[in-house]
């Protein structure tokens, strides 16, 4: 789920029911275009008791970290190299939905003949709002208020062409105390032509060489990224510690069709807490 859409969801928590927006569910929620085939398809479903209008399109972005070390989606102007925004299209691009209907959107690709081998990006841009907007009575003097709000939802597109190879190398890893817990960050670059996205094991070896904390991080990175991992603090001593980090493209959470393949990378670090 994209920062924007968490906004969204969000807002809509907080709004009246009578203003309440309705979304859409997509599937699958990551889009493999091959260069082969040049299209792929996505369903929409409402699960609602309202019919929605629905809005297709295409966007380019990927997810970035911000500077303290969340991963945010960047959008760029989709002419920026590694862009597949401006040659991919969705049919049909505006349609109503009936409530509990399906609806298959086909996307086309449309690359320029020069393309070279690798991957390139966009996001699917799907945006819901009722078809009526709900109209609620507010006080005896007859001053009705109605209120649409838009879901707005963008999932990844990946458009592949030839062999595809991804792998991750850790340039750093820094340490700061923070009131209950520590924070690490993690400074990582993508390596091969297809963006790594997997999970980061981390564990932290105090000097008698035992493990005294361990988590997973879940990453994308596309080109650069820093993510934060955090670790509570309480019984952690000053002292030199040993951060061992292992880096897989797995991750429960992610369509398998979009996970390049790659060897563990392994990196570990010296900390002083």
């Amino acid at each position: 789920m994209t920062r924007f859409t968490r906004w969204t969801l969000a807002l809509l928590a907080a709004a009246p029911s009578a203003a309440a927006a309705q979304g859409a569910s997509i599937a699958p929620h990551a889009v493999v275009i091959d260069d082969r085939l040049r299209s792929s398809t996505v369903t929409l479903y409402n699960p609602g008791a309202l019919p929605i209008e629905v809005t297709v399109g295409t966007a380019y972005g990927f997810p970035v970290t911000d500077s303290t070390g969340q991963f945010t989606l960047r959008c760029l102007d989709d002419s920026t190299t590694g862009s597949a925004s401006r040659w991919i299209t969705a049919y049909p691009r505006r349609f109503t939905l009936p409530p509990l209907a399906r609806q298959t959107v086909r996307l086309l690709a449309r690359p320029p003949q020069e393309l070279s081998g690798g991957e390139y990006w966009a996001r699917l841009a799907v945006t819901t709002r009722a078809a009526s907007t709900p109209v609620e009575r507010t006080d005896s003097a007859g001053i009705q208020v109605g209120l649409a709000l838009e879901v707005r939802t963008l999932l990844p597109i990946y458009y592949r062409k030839g062999p595809m190879t991804t792998s991750l190398s850790f340039d750093a890893a820094s340490a700061s105390r923070l009131e209950d817990s520590v924070a690490f960050r993690l400074l990582m670059h993508r390596d091969g032509n297809a963006a790594f996205i997997g999970q980061v094991h981390a564990t932290l070896v105090d000097s008698a060489g035992r493990v005294v904390r361990e988590g997973r991080l879940p990453i994308a990175v596309y080109q650069s990224a820093e993510p934060r991992l955090q670790f509570p603090s309480a019984g952690l001593g000053a002292g030199h510690y040993r951060l061992r980090l292992e880096a897989r493209t797995e991750r429960p959470d992610a369509d398998v069709g979009a996970l390049i393949q790659a060897p563990p990378v392994r990196a570990e670090f010296d900390i002083l807490l």
